[in-house]
């Protein structure tokens, strides 16, 4: 039943004074559904299913399925220290894949990232080991180099207007013969035992750290999910069940304490993956809660109409660039003290492809505006399994490049499957 009305600009508008029919539930808005608890959250689950936003799913299977393979053929893989050496070799390498993921939110590529990686490390063991800087000192020019190398890869790209395909291809071939140029005749530099490479190679947690650790992660975890359900509920919004929470931080617990419980059988937890996972955690909260991070993804799925809503797509641009330079020279300063040496090859050989090939294994769309900073977790890490695997089965390291090969044109299959699953969907 409706009544109407003359509004003083003389049209008449229906006040309805009934609720409307109920909303079908392939229809509802997944806050509300997730209201309903677990029912609710399966449904929200079929509907992205559906709907082509497969998430990490595709990846978490791989990683499963890479596990069991290389079990059943070595026992060894799943052992603690076969899992505490993939944990170590993973995070240079990762680090690196993390700046990628921010450029190819962008829709844009940076071919050069192995190069800045091999130059940085090189600047760093020339100034601390041959000019006697202070190692904090040369590691701040070493990470500086590669932000200003962004830098004007985003002024190149954003300003002048040439493709960024070009300008880091071109970054890939100079940056080699400049890294030649650093080290000089003798090509190798061998780095002396510091408090860099003693955080690199033989730091870790002690087991009551670790389980430390596994509590404050599920604390802040459960914490901030009822804070952000609180706030939810003062604004009179749908917010997800509490009873969701709870059991998400159970399972959290679960999973993290069997984990530092079966790591510490070994070495434990290094500090060198707790810094990979903390700059893809800090990168993470900034991409979904800042207002720089919904910039660049609002850049990356339509640059026009980002421009027309007044974001300042220059900046943005340049900014992205910059940070995927610094992250590429901090991955190679960690391989650098990692390896406790710097020579010719550097940042060369298969640097580049593996930390692209991380970034798009892991989940971000090579078209932009589609990603996640935990992409360069989640690839790195089948990218490492794989590698240490093949290892173990003494397969020659060909075969490795053809399974990372046929691994990472997968993952794009995947990928554009599913935008075009979101496209005819609706969910863009």
């Amino acid at each position: 039943m409706s009544t109407t009305q003359q509004p003083p600009g003389g049209l008449e508008v229906a006040e309805v004074e009934e609720a409307g029919p109920a909303v079908p539930a392939n229809l509802a808005d997944e806050r509300l559904l997730q209201e309903k608890g677990f029912a609710g959250a399966l449904t929200v689950f079929r509907r992205r299913i559906q709907g082509g936003d497969l998430g990490v799913l595709p990846v978490l299977i791989g990683i499963v399925a890479i596990a069991i393979v290389f079990y059943s053929q070595n026992p060894t893989f799943l052992s603690s220290r076969t899992l505490v050496n993939i944990t170590l070799f993973a995070a240079p390498i990762g680090i690196i894949a993390l700046g990628v993921v921010l450029v190819l939110l962008l829709g844009e590529i940076d071919l050069s990232v192995g190069s800045v990686s091999g130059l940085a490390a090189s600047i760093m063991a020339v100034l601390s080991v041959y000019q006697g800087w202070p190692v904090w000192a040369a590691l701040l020019i070493g990470m500086a180099t590669g932000a200003a190398i962004g830098c004007v890869y985003g002024v190149l790209f954003a300003v002048v207007g040439v493709p960024s395909f070009v300008i880091t291809l071109a970054g890939l071939l100079g940056f080699v013969g400049l890294q030649l140029v650093v080290l000089g005749p003798n090509g190798t530099i061998n780095l002396p035992d510091s408090w860099f490479v003693e955080f690199v190679r033989f730091s870790f947690l002690s087991p009551l750290q670790s389980y430390l650790l596994v509590l404050l992660v599920v604390a802040l975890y459960a914490g901030g999910s009822a804070y952000g359900i609180q706030r939810r509920k003062a604004a009179q919004l749908s917010a997800p069940s509490m009873t969701g929470v709870i059991v998400r931080s159970v399972l959290l617990a679960i999973a993290l304490g069997y984990l530092a419980y079966y790591l510490n059988i070994d070495r434990g937890i290094g500090y060198l993956p707790l810094l990979f996972v903390l700059l893809v955690v800090i990168m993470d909260l900034v991409l979904r809660k800042r207002r720089w991070g919904r910039h660049v993804f609002a850049v990356g799925g339509n640059v026009e109409a980002a421009r027309r809503s007044g974001i300042n797509v220059t900046a943005i641009r340049i900014s992205v660039f910059a940070l995927t330079g610094f992250f590429a020279a901090l991955g190679g300063l960690l391989a650098a003290a990692q390896l406790t040496s710097v020579s010719q090859m550097s940042g060369a050989g298969d640097t580049n492809l593996t930390a692209i090939a991380a970034a798009v294994i892991g989940g971000t769309s090579l078209f932009g505006g589609r990603g996640s900073a935990y992409s360069a977790l989640l690839g790195i890490l089948v990218l490492q399994m794989i590698q240490s695997g093949l290892n173990l089965l003494l397969v020659d390291s060909s075969v490795r490049f053809i399974v990372t090969g046929a691994v990472l044109l997968l993952a794009v299959s995947i990928d554009s499957v599913a935008r075009r699953a979101r496209s005819s969907s609706g969910r863009g």
